[in-house]
């Protein structure tokens, strides 16, 4: 039933993308600023115990609709997985702004790509520390940046629900990721003190367990990259990053992997820097991206999707056989 679900629930947003501001986010919000506000006295533990209030709530609801539906019928089940699927997993959730940036730069509109690009960019660079392109930023700056978010946020709304689903029984897994991955990014979002960007104590609870939940998803999504992309150099993109100390954060893994699947140099110059220096020497020479860039990145995507949604395939086939 999983394995239909999930495709289901891939057409259904294809067809009918899920809006930014749906019902699922505005009570995610709603609980989480609520939760926060109540408990919130600048101590770690209190950041404990509002993420477990938070997660064990949502999942304890999740849990109870579950075994309702299971009870009434199983098309009834069927149809809770399918919906929570929906609202946790998706390409339609990131992929409109890539489009537009596709569509203006085919058209030679930089400009419009460059304000496509800032939209984009406000609502994640606080959390993923990407500094906002120049007005009068030259079409590679463009390209790296969208291809570089692309490849992230296909991660995060895609291969990381998808890795749970699979992994955890019933719906549990996704919304469990999805809601590891709000909380890090509404409470752990960085605040500037002097010069030095720091997360306040209540955040760091939800920034750590976010990190764990994807300690596996995210390796799983750059091997992916490397097995559909450029093997040689996405692996020697990986080693570097991992020499230089980078090798854990999420997004540093993605760009260092994704960019040489892709032979592009889609990392900040910062990044590469750090790459550069670590015990391996970053020596790998990628290209600048351009407009083309882009379209191998979605290919990229796209064959990564098909490669993990084939082996979910087989486990399910498998596991069928098997009873």
């Amino acid at each position: 039933m999983g394995f239909i679900a999930l495709i289901f629930a891939l057409l259904i947003e294809q067809g009918r993308p899920l809006p930014a501001n749906n019902l699922a986010h505005r009570f995610i919000t709603g609980l989480a600023e609520f939760v926060r506000g109540s408990t919130d006295a600048g101590q770690r533990q209190h950041g404990l115990v509002g993420w477990l209030v938070v997660v064990g709530f949502t999942l304890g609801v999740l849990v109870a609709l579950d075994r309702l539906a299971a009870a009434l019928h199983p098309l009834a089940q069927f149809s809770l997985h399918v919906v929570v699927l929906y609202f946790t997993a998706g390409f339609r959730q990131f992929s409109h702004a890539f489009t537009e940036i596709q569509v203006a730069l085919a058209a030679d509109d930089l400009p419009g790509a460059r304000r496509v690009l800032e939209r984009w960019l406000t609502d994640i660079s606080p959390d993923d520390r990407i500094d906002m392109p120049a007005r009068d930023a030259p079409v590679e700056v463009v390209c790296r940046l969208a291809i570089a978010h692309a490849l992230v946020a296909a991660h995060r709304h895609v291969f990381g629900p998808l890795f749970w689903y699979i992994l955890l029984p019933g719906p549990i897994g996704p919304v469990l990721y999805r809601l590891a991955e709000s909380l890090a990014r509404r409470w752990a979002s960085p605040i500037t003190q002097g010069e030095t960007r720091v997360v306040e104590p209540y955040g760091r609870m939800a920034e750590l367990a976010y990190r764990v939940l994807d300690w596996l998803p995210v390796r799983l999504s750059a091997a992916g990259f490397a097995i559909v992309g450029n093997f040689e150099d996405a692996i020697y993109c990986w080693r570097g990053a991992v020499s230089a100390g980078t090798g854990s954060e999420q997004r540093a893994l993605l760009l260092a992997t994704g960019g040489g699947a892709l032979g592009l140099r889609i990392a900040e110059a910062e990044l590469e820097a750090r790459w550069a220096s670590g015990e391996q020497g970053f020596e790998w020479q990628g290209v600048s991206p351009d407009a083309s860039g882009l379209r191998s990145a979605v290919g990229l995507v796209w064959r990564s999707v098909i490669l993990w949604i084939g082996l979910y395939a087989m486990v399910s086939v498998a596991a069928w056989l098997g009873q």
